[in-house]
């Protein structure tokens, strides 16, 4: 650290880069400008894992004009994910491990494009456990980017950085803003022509009830879940049958053309034949009785749902096809199988 201070030149013409982590939240295009302000070059960094996308980070970059860069982290993300050194939050959502490697990554890119320090639109208080002092020091040392993380809409709420001291940034010229409201935001919002911006929360779906339930069912029926299985989660409904096996039951037209894209060669899919109903993605490895309740399932969410039985075409690993003739599923098969409810979250995160 004390090397990059002093390769600096002294003269106030410098040309000092930042790289920030940016969700596409107005916080984080904020803290943007408030550098921008400064004569900072800026650089964002947005990543991507099957719990959030690039989409709002891109369209952010892209208003302010600057340049952006988008990385997949999935694999070392969701092994994080699954045994987080500092645990979960209120529900599987391990922020301070999830921070810490994000500005981990974005070091990276700061040192190969010789910037300088690094910056995030962080504001004290506005999540309790995972933006209190404590958490905001601790994610800077787990990074190994110590005194070089600025957070400009609370940085005189903070000690001091070395970032600071140095003088690559004015301290005299960033915010003091604490606490859940959101009140200054709209205020500098407006004052900068900010009009469109997402809505605060909803950003990762590990911050989400009905989708951490998923998750946690998942990591114990499957410990080795990949990136794959994960994404399911985003769509239908799911139930875990007798064997260990799982079912996905594609609640709409979206849901369908979502699960098309994620069958493996190992899987089944299961469709009523002749009557409009869901396309459902049957895990391979499940045995008759599993492919009798999926049956019985993809009916109760058909137009055959009113019929005694009705028939459905099950296709199964190497191209194999064959018809089975099932009810649809009672309430009590149903909820016996049922694993959570997906809610409104998990819909804004098809990205």
């Amino acid at each position: 650290m004390d090397e990059l201070f002093t390769t600096l030149p002294e003269s106030t013409d410098r040309n000092i880069k930042a790289v920030g982590i940016i969700s596409g939240g107005l916080d984080s295009m904020l803290a943007c400008r408030v550098l921008m302000d400064q004569g900072i070059d800026v650089t964002a960094i947005t990543f991507v894992t099957p719990f959030f996308g690039s989409v709002r980070g891109e369209a952010a970059a892209a208003s302010l004009g600057i340049t952006h860069h988008v990385i997949d982290i999935t694999g070392e993300h969701l092994k994080m994910v699954k045994a987080p050194k500092f645990g979960y939050g209120r529900n599987m959502n391990p922020c301070i491990d999830c921070h810490a490697m994000m500005f981990a990554k974005a070091g990276e890119l700061m040192e190969e494009i010789s910037g300088h320090f690094l910056f995030s639109g962080e504001v004290l208080g506005q999540r309790p456990m995972s933006q209190n002092v404590k958490a905001l020091r601790l994610v800077e040392k787990e990074s190994g980017c110590e005194g070089l993380i600025v957070r400009p809409l609370s940085a005189k709420r903070l000690t001091e950085t070395e970032v600071e001291k140095a003088g690559f940034v004015d301290r005299e010229r960033l915010l003091d803003i604490q606490g859940r409201s959101r009140k200054r935001q709209m205020e500098l919002a407006a004052s900068y022509g900010l009009n469109e911006f997402p809505t605060p929360g909803g950003g990762c779906l590990l911050t989400d009830p009905g989708f951490s339930t998923r998750l946690k069912e998942l990591f114990e029926a499957s410990p080795q879940a990949t990136a794959t299985d994960v994404t399911r989660l985003k769509f239908g409904r799911h139930f875990r049958l007798p064997s260990g096996s799982k079912a996905v039951v594609g609640r709409h037209e979206d849901d369908n053309e979502g699960l098309e894209g994620l069958f493996t060669p190992d899987d089944y899919s299961l469709q009523v034949e002749d009557i409009t109903g869901p396309l459902v993605l049957l895990e391979g490895g499940a045995d008759e009785a599993d492919i009798r309740i999926a049956a019985a399932l993809t009916l109760r969410y058909s137009r055959a749902v009113g019929r005694r039985e009705a028939v459905v075409i099950v296709k199964g690993p190497g191209k194999t096809e064959r018809k089975v003739t099932e009810a649809p599923a009672d309430d009590e098969i149903t909820e016996r199988y049922r694993i959570a409810r997906r809610t409104a979250p998990e819909r804004q995160q098809n990205e």
